[in-house]
């Protein structure tokens, strides 16, 4: 089995011992995204800057990996407060537009840099 390792500098550098993303039997798997621009920066304060910045770091990663939202089979959403459901699912439907993958979606007490959302995506390749 060969797997791929996929990394882009229109995303954030890993801020750990993982890769952006891998890419295994044409699907991508995407390590989780946090509000981070590029340069390591977070991106906002309020949960629809922040999943606009996760989007598009995903969007740059699986561009890198041949593929794109469309192609999106999973999403695992962790967010600190359930509180911000419906306005995080306004910014996650906007950017999926008509498309629906499989999705969970945990309340979690603590993100890394203390963002307010985090996502992960498996996707295929064409």
């Amino acid at each position: 089995m060969i797997i791929k390792t996929i990394q882009t500098s229109a995303a954030p550098a890993a801020i750990g011992p993982y890769s952006q993303a891998v890419v295994s039997n044409k699907l991508v798997f995407c390590s989780g995204q946090i509000p981070l621009t590029p340069e390591g920066v977070v991106a906002g304060d309020d949960i629809e800057a922040q999943a606009e910045q996760v989007f598009r770091n995903i969007r740059a990663i699986l561009k890198e990996a041949g593929t794109d939202l469309g192609a999106v089979v999973k999403a695992t959403v962790f967010v600190k407060d359930l509180n911000d459901f419906a306005k995080l699912n306004a910014v996650y439907e906007r950017n999926f537009g008509a498309h629906k993958p499989a999705r969970s979606t945990v309340e979690v007490s603590r993100l890394p840099r203390d963002v307010l959302v985090e996502i992960e995506v498996i996707a295929r390749q064409p």
